[in-house]
């Protein structure tokens, strides 16, 4: 690796990292600060009466700006080494929980402690112990790969020796050992995404957040990403993370809350969802466009005839007809033999898509 940290064992930060300036950016673009030892998040977990083993502890949290409200209060809690997810549409309030949870927006009210302490009185110590991967990649382009890990780790006050054994270690973990010397301009935008989460990794935190980590990458990049999740997950590292992606959702979250205006419309594992919202199948039915308006119309008065024998739910969209049906073979058996003859049709599963267009509605936000 082509990066180097100087001579001394503790690193300095160099011009403009320190003083009247102060300390460097993060990611959220708050000041990273270093971790203050006198604030142990397990004696303020011990004062409050909280187990150090849950991480984030958020009750009635409310975000206003000015007349609106972004998050309403909201209660949730997260536990170490779980994988906890945030869905809901724009809006939702997604982004404005995370900047709460990052310490780079102060709640309006309500309780919210993080690693046992205060974020608004111990934040630079609570950022020193957070990953963050951003939606959008901050890394620099004009250094290398290996240099990118390595000046980061300056900004903890990390020895050079570690720097260096940590930075070789999560190159390795995200299989970009080979280009640890090439700039960082050349790589594709899944190594990026890569590096920016190996790169999150180089202070050991408690916490890592990430903000619609796959966001643009095409399906290779996001399952590779996936793999490198699921293996910190395994390794005990606590996840929260924001997605659009439902099938991401039920690939890496132990549990999940999905939030809508600003509000939790819902809570609980992908499966637990699942069950509660949802049916076991989904029956997926197109006809001719001369056919489909009649076509919805006469499934849901047979749905309704057979006092929902044949399906739970029917809903008519512009381009298929779904029903919600606990055995699609059946309900397609039924469809036919009331005379209708779907141009296609297509029995699965179902999914967390359908929770949470089912609490969301399909309609887009503003």
């Amino acid at each position: 690796m082509s990066a180097d940290v100087g001579d001394s064992d503790t690193v300095q930060a160099g011009p403009g990292e320190s003083g009247a300036g102060g300390p460097p950016a993060d990611s959220l673009g708050a000041p990273l600060g270093s971790l203050d030892t006198a604030a142990s998040p397990d004696a303020a977990a011990r004062n409050t009466g909280k187990s150090p083993a849950t991480l984030v502890h958020a009750r009635g949290l409310t975000k206003r700006y000015g007349d609106f409200t972004a998050v309403d209060r909201i209660d949730f809690d997260l536990v170490r080494g779980e994988a906890f997810g945030f869905l809901g549409p724009n809006g939702a309030g997604k982004s404005s929980t995370m900047r709460m949870i990052g310490c780079v927006s102060p709640p309006t009210s309500g309780t919210l402690r993080i690693l046992g302490l205060d974020p608004v009185a111990n934040g630079p110590a609570i950022r020193a112990r957070l990953g963050v991967v951003p939606q959008e990649d901050t890394l620099d382009v004009e250094l290398t790969v290996g240099e990118n890990l390595v000046i980061y780790g300056r900004y903890f006050g990390l020895r050079r020796h570690v720097i260096r054994e940590r930075a070789r270690g999560l190159l390795e973990f995200v299989q970009l050992s080979e280009r640890a010397g090439d700039k960082v301009e050349s790589l594709s935008g899944g190594m990026k995404r890569r590096l920016t989460i190996a790169r999150s990794l180089i202070n050991e935190p408690d916490i890592l957040l990430l903000d619609e980590p796959t966001t643009g990458l095409d399906p290779q990049a996001r399952h590779a990403l996936w793999d490198r999740l699921f293996r910190l997950k395994q390794q005990g590292v606590t996840l929260i993370l924001t997605t659009h992606y439902m099938d991401e959702a039920e690939q890496l979250c132990d549990r999940l809350v999905v939030m809508d205006a600003g509000r939790i419309a819902a809570a609980g594992s992908p499966r637990e969802l699942i069950v509660r919202y949802a049916t076991p199948e989904v029956l997926e039915l197109r006809f001719s466009l001369d056919e489909h308006a009649q076509a919805g119309e006469r499934i849901g008065s047979l749905v309704r005839d057979s006092g929902r024998g044949i399906a739970k739910q029917v809903e008519v969209l512009p381009d298929r007809v779904l029903l919600y049906t606990s055995d699609g073979v059946a309900a397609l058996a039924a469809i036919r033999a009331s005379g209708l003859a779907p141009v296609t049709t297509l029995t699965r599963r179902s999914t967390m898509e359908d929770v949470f267009l089912r609490l969301t509605g399909r309609s887009l936000g503003d």
